[in-house]
Formats: structure tokens, C-alpha cells, sequence
């Protein structure tokens, strides 16, 4: 859908606040863009919902994974009553019922390599990054960069409890957060990515020093009796985490709010202000 087609749609009743914040104009470019959000966990089942509750006209949703019961304490489409489920269906389903005009598919697939091609066809408007495999994030970004596709990746939520912590900034700029320095150092190496198109990506931050997980907490689950349903899986497990960390929904939620901020502002040219330091751009 063009521009100037959506412009002749009426604004639906449900998307009128937002249409009272930014305008007409930009709410008609909101319903004609395309936005993926991969990864739909503590963070992206958060994004993912800002961004259809907005009224973003087209999205993908992306996640292999299925509800654990540890995933209660912090994604949306986790309950009692969907612990086994995928994620990503589950949340095509709350989607679906906020909007059922929506443009809508849900690739129950783990992003990596061999996925990349298929899952960024068509080439979106924007994509926000929520993955938590840094092998896979790393790709992607590298891939969106090459591309020219807008990205907003969310680096550390986990280890948090300050939900007034949380920074926008570029790849560049960010500070105090593991992940990112990780993701500089390796998109700088093997991915051979200069710091100019490091400033080119967004990134949802927290400038809150890491909180390990507490000493006299001894948890009989992840790592050592896993009850995650897919727990045997070939991607991506506890069992191969030297730290699981805590996480809070007050924060993980509001990165992914965060995140889905940025992105609607990106989409429709409004402006974003960024934090600024030079403090670990080396």
C-alpha cells in the first residue's frame, strides 16, 4: 500500500489518539509501512504490540520459541495457561485481536544466516532487533546495514531493575552495557563494519551497572534442570549460558516500549533525540 492510497483510507476510530499526536499525514504513513520486530520475548512481545496498537499497517513477528514457565514473571504472552504454546503465534493472536485489519504473518523460525534472505523479504521500512543470541544479532545487524534497512537493536535488558535507566542512542554511543561493546568489537572484526555505520544503528540502552544474580538464590531450573519446553533446541539454551540473569517486566517492557518509540518516530521522520558520549567508542 502507497502513501497516497492510505491517505484516501479513513483513520480506523481505535487509531484516533494517535492520530491527534502526530498528525494525520504521518498516521496515514504509519498504516503503510512494514515493520519485523525478531525476537518476541521479555522485550519484543512488548515492541511488538506498541507497534500494532500505534498502527503500524504491516508487520512480521518472528520467534522459534515456545513459553516457558520462567517467562511468566516477564512476556506478555506468557500465562499459566500458554506455557508450552510458540510465541509467535501467541502473539499473532493478541495482535490480531487489537487490529484484525493488520497485515499480519508470524514465522515460528530462528533467525540466523540461512533464514536472513527469506525473513527480510520483503525488505522492510524498519526493523527492530530483540534478539538475544548475540550470533544472530550480530548478523542481522550487519545484514540491515548492508541493506539499508532502519534498525533499532535493544542491547541489555536483563540484570536491570531501573526502568528510568534506559537511554536512546546509536551503536556507537552507548555506554556501561556488556552487549553492546561486545557487538562493536565483533561487528567491527568480523563483520569489518566502520564506526560510521555503527552510529547509523539505534539502540535502546540502560546505563544501570549489571546486577548479578544473587549469591543465595539456588535455583533448581535453568542450567541444571531445564523445564523449558524447548529445551533440547539447537540454537539457543540455558545450558549453554555461562550467567542467567534476573529480569524485571519493568524494565524488559519498557525497552521494548522504548524500542517501538523510536521506531514509529523513525517511520513517519519525526524527531529522536539521542544520548551523546564518546565514552566507549574505541
Amino acid at each position: 500500500m502507497t502513501t497516497d492510497s492510505a491517505a484516501k483510507i479513513k483513520i480506523p476510530k481505535r487509531f484516533d489518539r494517535t492520530a491527534r499526536l502526530i498528525g494525520e499525514p504521518a498516521m496515514h504513513k504509519l498504516m503503510s509501512s512494514y515493520a519485523v520486530v525478531f525476537g518476541l520475548g521479555g522485550v519484543g512481545g512488548y515492541a511488538a504490540e506498541a507497534l500494532a496498537r500505534t498502527g503500524v499497517g504491516k508487520m512480521r513477528i518472528v520467534d522459534f520459541d515456545e513459553v516457558c514457565a520462567t517467562n511468566i514473571n516477564r512476556q506478555i504472552q506468557a500465562t499459566e495457561g500458554t506455557i508450552g504454546k510458540k510465541k509467535a503465534s501467541l502473539m499473532a493472536e493478541r495482535i490480531l485481536s487489537v487490529n484484525s485489519r493488520i497485515q499480519l504473518d508470524a514465522p515460528e523460525v530462528f533467525y540466523e544466516k540461512k533464514t536472513s534472505d527469506e525473513l527480510l523479504d520483503p525488505l522492510p521500512d524498519i526493523v527492530v532487533d530483540c534478539i538475544d543470541n548475540i550470533t544472530a544479532k550480530l548478523h542481522l545487524v550487519a545484514t540491515c546495514l548492508e541493506r539499508g534497512i532502519p534498525i533499532v537493536t535493544c542491547l541489555g535488558a536483563a540484570a536491570k531493575l531501573d526502568p528510568t535507566k534506559i537511554k536512546i542512542g546509536t551503536l556507537l554511543g552507548t555506554h556501561t552495557d556488556p552487549l553492546s561493546r561486545a557487538m562493536r568489537k565483533n561487528l567491527r572484526r568480523k563483520y569489518n563494519l566502520a564506526d560510521d555505520k555503527l552510529e547509523q544503528v539505534l539502540a535502546v540502552f540502560s546505563d544501570e551497572n549489571v546486577i548479578w544474580p544473587d549469591a543465595d538464590y539456588k535455583s533448581a531450573l535453568c542450567g541444571v534442570e531445564c523445564i523449558c519446553p524447548s529445551g533440547q533446541n539447537p540454537h539457543h539454551t540455558c545450558q549453554k549460558r555461562n550467567v542467567i540473569y534476573g529480569s524485571a517486566v519493568f524494565v524488559t517492557a519498557a525497552f521494548g516500549m522504548a524500542a517501538a518509540s523510536v521506531a514509529v518516530r523513525k517511520l513517519v521522520g519525526l524527531p529522536i533525540s539521542l544520548y551523546q558520549t564518546d565514552a566507549e567508542t574505541k
